[in-house]
């Protein structure tokens, strides 16, 4: 440990290690800092963050690197911080008690705990004036108050550990499977869609492949045109918006605005995992080029930029370079005058290039609003000539854009992202037929199995040859997920043979018998002052929609009634909620939707049974 070096020094994340030498005296969450908060009777702070997340660098800056600040925090505090994406179950414990609290929840999530874990009060970025007077008046609110701080934190430690099932009224539901009842819902969903920019009329914008991947299949059972041309709609204007990086592939995580214009910079493995499923079955549906585009796009930005050596993919890329957001990837138009020549003039008009920048500090960012064609007939170019030029002048500008400061990588390797990119690798293969997607699929597998499995245990983050911290449900069932989709593009039986084994460990240790919903945390790999159940799916799926829709799909696998009893009594209860609430209940409806219409089999022998299979599963 250098001199000025903190508890963190140790740690394997990034993020934790960019606090490292702050001269904040951070410990690691821990035995360590949680028994010297109960020794010395203090309060304890926890800062809650992750390695790409915009404003916990500001705040880093402003506050976790000022010696002012640092030895306020030092004096009254035992300071902890916490990666979110090591301790994601943590992270759901503290947000909770925000918003049970009242108060807006986001990163980096600042909370104050008595000295048993129990919070009391919180918020997320605040300027460095307004944090030192705050650590002031809770400081001396603990040493003033202490019973009512106490009395009041129990109250908020109760209302956290209040069962999901009880919060939220949920019970067995006996009345049948409907189509209607789903119709209504999508019904009410597709209200708040936007019919100039696809996706819901809000911003900031989130894609939430869930919602999508639901309506592309409730629209093809259905045959509704309408609802189908919605979702591809909406995957077009996601893939012509800044949210989409047209030099090297990828998605960011949102944009702020509702045009999927103006991005949030940091690029996720989640969020590109799911889209690329999700453009992957839209060009399955369609064979429109510009689908396939995006699929080798954000696959050759995988090889390229997110690879581990061992077949793993890195957690997230950040959103700022030299300290600036987007600096990376925007442009001045100058700049691309001086690279594309002749070509300037339609490339200009195809993404929107402005004299003094679209965007902020005279910067382009590439947002394209109109098609090839279009600009093939206003340019009066060949189609073919223009999606040839556009890609050496895509190599270009890439190559020159490698010779600027990159963002920071997050170069941990997160189990369950690992799991939910399999999946969309999957896809992916059988949209395209690609060997080198199913090669990098492989990979993949077998690095979860050898390097994130012991024992039949998976572990939640890997990093320099180690794998650490025991896996939560959401890493199970996104890996469970993948490795059926990886069974059916080989037809290889250790793959499905694996996804039984754990899900048999979940039912284990996460399953609580008395609800029928599976713990986020194993209750029995470490005390908590909560066990909390994710049930709402959000911009990752939930963890417990998921298990149910790998249980049933297991039991059709295995012919288990079991399976398939678990997955229809989880289902149950949410029922009643998929109508005013779907969309955050998109994948339970697609769970919905595989209930409601029953799940074809289709077996396939003989010498050529592969090749028909696959040719089979290519037409979604």
């Amino acid at each position: 440990m250098s001199p000025k070096a903190n508890k963190l020094i140790d740690s394997q994340s990034p993020y934790l290690l960019q606090h490292a030498n702050n001269p904040v005296d951070w410990y690691p969450w821990g035995e360590e800092a949680l028994a010297r908060a109960k020794k010395e009777n203090k309060p304890i702070l926890v800062s809650i963050g992750y390695s790409a997340c915009h404003w916990c660098h500001v705040m880093a800056h402003e506050s976790f690197e000022d010696e002012e600040t640092a030895a306020l925090m030092n004096s009254h505090f035992v300071c902890i911080k916490i990666d979110r994406e090591e301790r994601p179950d943590l992270d759901n414990i503290y947000m909770d008690a925000i918003q049970i609290m009242g108060l807006q929840g986001g990163w980096p999530l600042n909370v104050f705990l008595m000295p048993n874990q129990k919070p009391f009060y919180g918020g997320t970025y605040f300027p460095n004036k307004n944090w030192k007077a705050l650590l002031l008046n809770i400081a001396k609110a603990f040493r003033a108050n202490y019973e009512e701080l106490l009395e009041s934190a129990e109250g908020f430690g109760n209302s956290i550990a209040t069962k999901e099932t009880s919060k939220y009224g949920l019970q067995v539901q006996q009345e049948a499977m409907s189509s209607d009842y789903l119709s209504q819902a999508v019904e009410q969903l597709l209200k708040n869609f936007d019919l100039n920019w696809g996706g819901m009329k809000q911003s900031p914008k989130f894609p939430m492949p869930a919602i999508w991947s639901f309506l592309l299949d409730f629209s093809l059972l259905k045959k509704d045109a309408g609802i189908k041309d919605q979702v591809l709609f909406t995957l077009k204007k996601i893939g012509m918006g800044g949210i989409y990086d047209h030099i090297g592939g990828g998605f960011s995580r949102y944009s702020v605005d509702e045009k999927w214009f103006a991005p949030h910079f940091e690029k996720m493995l989640y969020d590109n995992a799911q889209l690329l499923g999700l453009f992957s079955r839209a060009y399955q549906i369609t064979g429109d080029s510009f689908f396939e585009e995006k699929i080798s796009e954000t696959v050759r930005w995988l090889n390229q930029e997110m690879l581990q050596e061992e077949g793993g993919f890195y957690a997230s890329l950040d959103a700022d370079s030299e300290g600036i957001e987007g600096k990376y990837y925007t442009w001045t138009k100058s700049e691309l005058e001086d690279l594309l020549g002749d070509d300037s003039a339609w490339f200009t008009e195809l993404y929107n290039i402005k004299d003094g920048g679209n965007w902020e500090e005279g910067r382009n960012i590439l947002f394209q609003t109109s098609s090839y064609e279009d600009i093939c007939h206003q340019f009066h170019l060949e189609t073919n000539t223009v999606k040839s030029r556009l890609d050496n002048i895509k190599s270009k500008l890439q190559l020159r854009r490698k010779e600027r400061i990159r963002p920071g990588l997050d170069d941990k390797i997160i189990c369950g992202w690992n799991g939910l990119m399999l999946s969309g690798l999957s896809q992916a293969f059988l949209a395209t037929g690609n060997s080198k997607i199913l090669q990098l699929a492989l990979n993949n597998g077998e690095f979860l199995l050898s390097k994130m499995t012991k024992d039949g245990q998976l572990f939640r983050t890997y990093k320099r040859g180690k794998a650490y911290t025991p896996a939560f449900l959401e890493d199970y069932a996104a890996v469970i997920q993948a490795f059926i989709q990886l069974y059916q593009i080989t037809f290889d039986i250790k793959w499905i043979s694996e996804a039984k084994k754990l899900c048999d460990y979940c039912l284990t240790y996460f399953f609580d018998k008395e609800d029928g919903y599976f713990y986020y945390n194993n209750p029995e790999a470490e005390r908590l002052i909560a066990n909390k159940k994710e049930l709402f799916d959000n911009v990752i799926p939930a963890s417990n929609s998921m298990m149910a829709r790998n249980l049933h799909q297991l039991g059709v696998f295995y012919y288990d009634p079991t399976y398939w009893k678990l997955a229809k009594d989880m289902l149950g209860p949410i029922k009643k909620l998929i109508k005013t609430g779907i969309g955050f209940l998109a994948n339970w409806a697609n769970l919905y939707l595989e209930l409601l219409v029953p799940t074809a089999e289709v077996a396939i022998v003989g010498t050529k049974a592969r090749n028909l299979a696959l040719d089979l599963n290519n037409i979604y």
